[in-house]
């Protein structure tokens, strides 16, 4: 076999490698009712929602850096804890994330479903556990930077607003029920 044959054969190997990788990464993790009885300790939680009126939308905008997609946000709840269901794009297709929040911080964050080609190592621990603690700072983003990794930059970035959404919307929520509270 000449040189040019085995470099033609390693190229090749390397692809259909490359791209089995790729199909193995992406999945479902964890499903809703999984991450529900996870976060809240029940496979069904109360829950409401938080529609998009004209000032959220302009914060949530803000925040994602894009208008959002949806009108409305379903939450669930119980009572210390908010958990969200984000769907945020990395950079061609939407990647599931759960994020719970309680006395507005981050508790836990998991990757639920991964449908991208790259970027995947977002699912790790090494990576997820940065969120753990983290709050919105004075300015509307979180309390500290999270790290990158090579080659997962846009999933890295499609998480951390996920997080700060979150984060946003959790506060939001907050103040709503209190102010409901002090009008009855």
């Amino acid at each position: 076999m000449g040189s040019k044959s085995l470099i033609s054969l390693v190229f090749v190997v390397s692809i259909a490698l490359y791209g089995a990788l790729a199909i193995a990464a992406s999945g479902v993790y964890q499903t809703r009712t999984e991450f529900l009885q996870e976060a809240l300790g029940t496979e069904k939680p109360d829950s409401d929602v938080v529609w998009m009126n004209a000032e959220l939308r302009d914060v949530v905008t803000k925040v994602l850096g894009h208008p959002p997609a949806m009108l409305r946000m379903r939450y669930w709840y119980d009572a210390s804890r908010t958990a969200w269901i984000i769907d945020e794009i990395g950079k061609e297709k939407p990647i599931t994330l759960g994020i719970v929040v309680e006395n507005q911080e981050i508790q836990s964050f998991s990757v639920l479903q991964f449908r991208e080609s790259r970027g995947w190592e977002i699912r790790y621990p090494f990576f997820t556990n940065q969120f753990a603690a983290l709050r919105l700072g004075k300015s509307g983003s979180m309390s500290q930077d999270i790290d990158g990794i090579s080659g997962a930059t846009l999933s890295v970035r499609a998480a951390t607003r996920s997080a700060n959404l979150a984060l946003v919307l959790d506060e939001y929520t907050k103040r709503r029920t209190q102010a409901a509270a002090t009008t009855r």
